[in-house]
């Protein structure tokens, strides 16, 4: 596995094989494998990437899972080789929650869809559930306050409607009134918030919007005002 000191949040790891950057790192290399050989027929490089690859995945599939207090086999956030593993989730990407949509796993993958019930659980340190909403959050910002981040990657990796509006009607009501999406907001008060502006996650909602008038364009008509209440 690939060591990382730090996760994308900018917080150190607690143990330093980070496992959705390693999943993460599987997917580029074999994407990199295949850019090279269709544009550059740069067989080395093809090969070196998918070997490297093959290498980390095959590490992460010994190493990077563990079992939760009821027995469900997950994907663990961190290990360090030697046993040791934690479970959470944070909002910032990657995370085991954004694992389908960055393409590191099926939708459909039985282990990915526990994780994801999981992390979005209080089986999750950094899950918060609160007046405004519930959400993922992490370390970088504190106890209570959820990342809308958070809820977008649930609705890019959602499959039912319910579960996009949810996260359509969360963020609709915790902008506070400024029209742009935050780095995080308090569980019970999203006029408590962080970042005026925060690049990232509003590139990352676009992304949603553009993701929804593509594949379900009446969610986007559908009222939010009572979703959730």
């Amino acid at each position: 596995m690939i060591h990382s000191g730090f996760r994308p949040s900018d917080d150190a790891c607690q143990y330093p094989l980070f496992v959705p950057a390693n999943l993460f790192a599987v997917t580029t290399l074999r994407e990199m494998a295949e850019v090279a050989n269709a544009t550059r027929q740069d067989t080395a490089l093809a090969n070196d990437a998918t070997a490297l690859a093959n290498e980390v995945a095959a590490a992460v599939a010994q190493h990077g899972t563990m079992k939760l207090a009821d027995g469900s086999e997950v994907w663990a956030y961190e290990v360090d080789g030697f046993g040791n593993a934690i479970f959470m989730d944070d909002a910032n990407v990657p995370s085991l929650s954004s694992l389908a949509w960055l393409g590191c796993v099926a939708p459909g993958d039985a282990r990915w869809q526990r994780t994801a019930r999981a992390a979005w659980s209080e089986a999750n340190p950094w899950f918060f559930k609160g007046k405004a909403g519930e959400g993922i959050g992490g370390p970088h910002q504190g106890m209570d306050y959820i990342w809308p981040m958070s809820l977008i990657v649930r609705g890019l990796t959602a499959t039912d409607d319910a579960t996009i509006l949810q996260c359509l009607a969360t963020l609709k009501r915790t902008h506070a009134g400024t029209g742009f999406i935050h780095e995080a907001f308090e569980k019970d008060d999203p006029a408590k918030f962080t970042r005026d502006w925060f690049a990232w996650a509003n590139g990352l909602f676009g992304e949603f919007i553009l993701h929804l008038a593509a594949t379900r364009p009446k969610l986007l008509q559908a009222p939010l005002d009572r979703v959730g209440l």
